[in-house]
């Protein structure tokens, strides 16, 4: 066909569309064009135009299935798969069911989430639905039911192929065509290529499996397909013309529902709050899971275990309180009131709870989190706040503390600080570090400054964290230590524990130049927030080391950088930190380096400040505390506050098993932050003033100072108490 024809054609193929005999596909591409869609075909990137030709070219009669993969398919697939795979993929699934002779019990939803997918997991894409449907359809023409198919197939289609189980495979993981053209499998490649084949021919199927059996011998995977209700099947394990029995029968009756390990998973593609264990890469939680557990274990029905409750005082008298009972989700399930001491002594608030399941048991100031495995009692404490129950109030407040920066910059009154970031290695979330780079320039045009933070993105690179290059929000000559940095910072860490699965004992600063500078004044007014501290190349101005007591410090200066003193003050600087240490020996960790023959840029000689600094993580409640206020003033250091700042204050304060001593202080009135990682609360306490006994105090767990000194899930305190020295 000729171009011009070609254009004739498609001119024509557009009439027809606004004559209303392609409405529908019209209103649907629309739909996918605008808002209905809009998420995924964002997720396409680059891939837009494909995701665009499959609802554009999609038959009406499959516009349904269409709509459903795309909302469901995995999002790194919108970015990849082609439209003519996808429209191929859809037509052929449609053809299988429509042409299967048990079509009828298949409704649409179960057609949708067992044929339709193109994938089990995260297997390659193959292309496997013509080729198997060529292969396998004349081994199930005689077949009437689902079940009598899957039999067929099981039986034969591994020697067909020549596909065998083996543990030399290459790979766990495989798709259909890796493992014919390795002629071996585990049973994860066998179980997707039985399911493949099984939706190759319109029986609804999907991949099954535990993560880890009872007796923790192993794990395995098999197939569930679908004959007016679920049955089930080894890859390549046929068991005659029977199903619903395998050789790991025994083993799956063991099984634990609800236990993340030990109980049988389904995948889905349908919305589901489980993941499916994937073994090989059990840090993606990619593909939806059903936990299909109560169709293997040997009572049907979930074993319910009676689990009492009581509520005691401080001498051990029961008590009346409320108890409230959720699942881990957070769902309130049920509630009850325990028994005083005017009920028998084995009269107890009793849940019948199913086994394997773990729930939380709270009452107003007591929370419990148990796993049902057999009957117990619970004993809550009634009274003040327990620890426990201080523990999951700040994991829930963290929970629901909202922490959004919009295109990475973040704003503070009236100015703005734009940031840019990329992760190092493959730490688990939870467990990365994070380095916050400061660049250079200070008091110079607004280019110059945007060229040493474009400089600062890529001066150093790290085996393992998240590196993070802020943009200073002002061109000034202190643009890193003027009064807004420290609001921005701190949010920028949260955000980063938040977000990007930051531990926050284990976050660091560094700086070059005038990021030397910010460091130099930072790392003591700010030590509870970091890890460490690497200074290149820098100059503190009025700052004092005094304030380093509980975070390491690297310095790094050049030999012949001159200006400003910098390599003079260095010295001086090297000199003061070995004293202090000398003073305090637990305190005052330092790295001092004067790079001899260097001037103000030391050929990244001074890099190795980052591996110094990484074998390091925070304190957060450190046993002695030097607080040296600076020009910027804070409210809180560690475990100390203050109403009242005064500019270059000091307090030094220590703690010894339930004594707490104030050493040196420039202000009178001060709160002492307490938890129960630095002494026991519950205990009395005795506070001193150098030599001299102030009193004994009882603090009390509160929530309302968690909400109020939470900055981090490892940084908070529970309880307060306010003195006033003589």
């Amino acid at each position: 066909m000729d171009a011009i024809a070609t254009v004739t054609l498609k001119a024509k193929k557009y009439l027809e569309v606004y004559s209303g005999r392609m409405l529908v596909s019209l209103v649907m591409f629309f739909m996918v064009g605008g808002a209905d869609f809009q998420v995924q075909l964002e997720l396409a990137g680059e891939n837009r135009l494909e995701i665009e030709q499959a609802i554009r070219e999609v038959p009406e009669s499959q516009s349904a299935g269409m709509a459903w993969l795309l909302r469901h398919m995995p999002k790194d697939d919108l970015k990849t798969l082609t439209g003519a795979f996808l429209l191929t993929n859809c037509d052929l699934a449609y053809k299988a069911w429509n042409n299967a002779p048990w079509k009828e019990q298949i409704t649409e939803e179960i057609f949708f989430d067992c044929i339709l997918p193109y994938a089990n997991v995260n297997e390659h894409r193959d292309e496997w639905r013509e080729d198997f449907q060529h292969r396998f359809a004349g081994i199930v023409t005689e077949a009437t039911t689902p079940t009598e198919a899957t039999v067929l197939l099981n039986k034969k289609i591994f020697d067909l192929v020549d596909v065998h189980y083996s543990t030399k495979r290459p790979k766990a993981d495989q798709s259909p065509f890796e493992s014919i053209e390795a002629g071996m499998a585990s049973c994860s490649g066998l179980s997707i290529l039985l399911v493949d084949a099984c939706r190759s021919v319109g029986v609804p199927a999907r991949f099954v499996g535990t993560p880890l059996w009872y007796n923790e011998s192993g794990n395995h995977s098999w197939i569930e397909f679908w004959d007016n209700g679920w049955h089930y099947t080894g890859g390549a394990e046929p068991t005659g013309d029977d199903v619903d029995v395998a050789w790991f029968d025994d083993s799956a009756a063991k099984a634990t529902k609800g236990h993340p390990k030990h109980a049988i998973f389904a995948v889905t593609w349908n919305e589901s709050e489980k993941h499916f264990p994937l073994v090989w890469l059990p840090e993606v939680t990619t593909y939806g899971a059903v936990d299909v557990t109560d169709r293997y274990v040997e009572e049907k029905e979930s074993v319910l275990i009676p689990v009492r409750v009581r509520a005691t005082n401080k001498t051990g008298e029961r008590q009346i309180v409320r108890v409230v009972v959720s699942n881990a989700k957070g769902e309130l399930l049920v509630d009850g009131s325990t028994k005083n001491e005017s009920a028998d002594a084995n009269d107890h608030l009793t849940f019948m709870l199913p086994k394997g399941e773990t729930f939380f048991v709270q009452s107003k100031n007591d929370f419990v989190e148990v796993v049902i495995d057999s009957e117990s009692i619970i004993n809550l404490k009634n009274g003040s706040l327990t620890q426990r129950a201080s523990a999951h109030h700040a994991a829930q407040l963290w929970k629901q503390k909202d922490i959004n920066i919009e295109d990475n910059v973040i704003e503070h009154n009236g100015k703005k600080m734009p940031f840019w970031f990329t992760t190092y290695g493959n730490a688990p979330l939870g467990d990365k570090s994070l380095w916050i780079s400061m660049h250079g320039g200070g008091g110079a045009p607004e280019k110059v400054n945007t060229g040493q933070w474009e400089n600062q993105k890529h001066l150093y690179a790290l085996e393992e964290g998240v590196y993070v290059a802020p943009r200073a929000p002002t061109d000034t000559w202190n643009l890193w230590h003027q009064s807004h940095i420290d609001p921005m910072f701190d949010k920028l860490i949260a955000f980063m524990v938040k977000n990007e699965g930051v531990d926050p004992n284990k976050v660091f600063i560094v700086g070059y130049s005038a990021g030397g500078d910010g460091v130099y004044q930072l790392a003591p007014r700010m030590a509870d927030r970091f890890a460490g501290a690497g200074m290149m190349a820098g100059h503190p101005n009025e700052t004092q080391p005094d304030g380093l007591r509980n975070i390491p410090f690297a310095l790094h200066v050049g030999g012949e950088d001159g200006a400003y003193d910098r390599n003079k003050i260095a010295r001086e600087w090297k000199k003061k930190l070995a004293a202090l240490q000398k003073d305090d020996p637990e305190g005052y960790i330092h790295q001092a380096v004067v790079h001899e023959g260097k001037g103000h840029w030391m050929d990244r000689e001074e890099a190795s400040a980052l591996d110094w600094l990484d074998q390091f993580e925070r304190n957060p409640n450190p046993k002695k505390i030097v607080w040296v206020q600076d020009d910027v003033l804070h409210n809180q250091f560690y475990w100390l506050g203050v109403d009242e700042p005064k500019d270059r204050a000091k307090i030094v304060a220590s703690i010894a098993g339930q004594t707490i001593t104030i050493q040196e202080s420039d202000v009178d009135k001060m709160t002492i932050y307490l938890n129960d990682a630095m002494l026991a609360i519950d205990k009395p306490i005795v506070v001193m003033f150098k030599d001299k006994k102030i009193g004994t105090m009882q603090a009390v767990r509160s929530r309302e100072v968690i909400r109020k000194t939470l900055r981090d899930p490892k940084d908070y305190y529970t309880a307060e108490i306010t003195i006033r020295l003589p």
